[in-house]
């Protein structure tokens, strides 16, 4: 069985991006795979490109023959010089910078309003005006019998 390690194609229609796998030659581009090895996601500024280098090792090891893009990929993460027996072999890929931490400016006034509180008479006087209410409801109906 020939196997390769390609890319599997994942994503919408123009936001793409690919899981690193290894399969048999003769499978689909996104068929069935013996395992996924990585992950690489061209869209991003810079390109987010994971291996698992061991693994990588391994498969280069027993035969598995990478695809031109796979190879590339492999070039940079420094997993094919290794495999070449390059000793000195790096990786060049590109690390996006971790986001700063957000920090509150204290020199400006704050856009949230305070909470109001309820005032606790409100409900108070309501209350003697509903009785009232109920003695002029039951007398009316006096006077209707009149």
């Amino acid at each position: 069985m020939a196997v390769k390690i390609r890319l599997k194609r994942l994503g919408k229609i123009r936001a793409p991006y690919y899981r690193i796998v290894v399969a048999d030659s003769k499978t689909k581009r996104d068929g069935r795979v013996i395992e996924e090895i990585g992950k690489y996601h061209p869209t991003e500024e810079p390109s987010f490109i994971e291996v698992d280098s061991d693994r990588a090792q391994y498969w280069l090891s027993v035969g598995a023959q990478p695809t031109e893009q796979v190879a590339a990929i492999l070039k940079l993460t420094g997993d094919w010089g290794i495999f070449k027996g390059d000793k000195d072999a790096k990786s060049t890929v590109k690390v996006k910078e971790p986001k700063a931490p957000f920090e509150i400016d204290g020199s400006k006034k704050s856009v949230v309003k305070p909470k109001v509180e309820k005032k606790a008479e409100a409900p108070a006087e309501e209350a003697p005006a509903a009785p009232a209410a109920d003695a002029e409801a039951a007398e009316a109906p006096a006077a209707d019998a009149e």
